[in-house]
């Protein structure tokens, strides 16, 4: 059965649930239970089959799901009197960019990611998840503050890529993005991050330089998006899953040639499906990972993140 039938017939059959349901009288449950409980099974055996077998290109539209959980999202399920901060001193504010402190169980720590919208007008606010040089500048200026207070920082990377605008380029979005990398790799507390959407290119590396970078398992992580490599390659933007496949953007292979250091789990069908189940993923992911780094000196920890993105790349000829 193909993938399109199968998500209409989990349509109907969910419909048909709700209906029933919605039309349950009191001393209607002993009759009808065993027929919500088929159709239950139903949805879930058909739920599974659905997302078991996910081709390369499939899973970068499940990275680009519209109801996936965002920064926004993450933050109301694992932080605590969140308080958020704007602008980067020197031009305006970026919505694209959601940063502030707040605390993870207990611990104080500093939050930064990416936002897209949910409809078109926070879309347009938040240029669609692609922040202008100012929201990588404000990025930079609470890494700086969160290292001067020892706070670790969490950054949740969820972009098609930098802004391509006129504007940014005038105003230094390449610059911008470097001094976040060089800055990074020497801050001087720990940094995780966490790819919950889509990973696209230097808009999405600015915020990867972490002692530990994780992929929920329906993500993607490139220098470019599939549809773009296929028109540079091919000039031909239809031959897409061909370039997915090449580009080995999943969890798997990425985790296989160490980009990543490990995947999350995501709830059956997708994050999109459970926010808060995904979140109790990333939760456990966290506390563990802090756990660790928060037992390391300072110049151990920067050794050890220097180390890590050195031996990417390596490769040994004939």
């Amino acid at each position: 059965m193909e993938k399109k039938d199968l998500e209409d017939e989990l349509k109907i059959l969910q419909s048909k649930l709700s209906e029933i349901k919605g039309q349950l009288k009191s001393g209607q449950g002993d009759t009808l239970m065993p027929l919500i409980q088929r159709l239950e099974d139903n949805a879930m055996s058909l739920n599974s089959e659905l997302y078991r077998k996910v081709t390369p290109l499939e899973r970068v539209q499940l990275a680009r799901h519209p109801n996936r959980p965002t920064t926004l999202d993450y933050i109301k399920h694992l932080i605590t009197d969140f308080v958020q901060l704007h602008g980067d001193r020197r031009f305006k504010e970026d919505a694209a960019i959601i940063a502030g402190v707040g605390f993870f169980e207990g611990i104080p720590v500093t939050v930064i990611g990416h936002q897209k919208g949910r409809d078109t007008k926070d879309n347009i606010l938040r240029h669609f998840g692609m922040p202008h040089p100012e929201g990588y500048r404000k990025a930079l200026r609470l890494m700086q503050q969160a290292e001067k207070f020892k706070r670790p920082i969490i950054c949740f990377i969820d972009t098609p890529g930098a802004y391509p605008g006129l504007g940014a380029e005038e105003r230094g979005q390449g610059e911008a993005i470097a001094v976040s990398l060089y800055e990074m790799s020497a801050l001087k507390t720990p940094i995780l991050s966490i790819i919950t959407g889509e990973g696209g290119s230097g808009g999405a590396l600015a915020l990867g330089v972490g002692d530990k970078v994780f992929m929920m398992a329906n993500t993607i992580y490139s220098v470019i998006s599939p549809e773009g490599c296929a028109s540079i390659l091919w000039k031909d933007s239809s031959r897409a899953m061909e370039a997915a496949e090449a580009l080995k953007i999943d969890p798997n292979n990425l985790l296989r040639m160490g980009i990543i250091d490990d995947i999350i789990e995501e709830p059956e069908g997708g994050a999109h499906q459970d926010h808060a189940q995904a979140a109790a993923y990333i939760r456990e992911k966290l506390r563990e990972s802090l756990e660790e780094l928060t037992q390391f000196t300072t110049d151990y920890l920067i050794d050890l993140r220097y180390s890590k993105f050195r031996k990417m790349g390596v490769f040994k000829e004939n």
